[in-house]
């Protein structure tokens, strides 16, 4: 898959370009499939890299006294305060 290849901002971008010329109706229909399944395969590994990188947060909690450790951030939970 070449969005392996780029950063995820990269991909982002390209998978905003994708969705504005699908948006547009410009496109003959065979051009408009080819870059609506670059989409699909960008927006999947979007996403992968969006549930790793959440997957890897950490906060910092502090405990008694001068010390903290680090702990899983809990996104969810962390939203559902808020």
């Amino acid at each position: 898959m070449p969005a392996k290849k780029q950063s995820f901002e990269k991909a982002l971008s390209r998978l905003e370009e994708i969705a504005e010329k699908l948006e547009s109706g410009d496109l003959p229909l065979e051009e408009s499939l080819k870059i609506f399944k670059e989409g699909i395969e960008l927006s999947r590994w979007c996403s992968q890299i969006l549930n790793q990188t959440e997957s890897e947060l950490k906060k910092l909690v502090k405990l008694e006294g001068k010390k903290f450790k680090l702990e899983p951030l809990d996104l969810k939970s962390e939203n559902e305060a808020e």
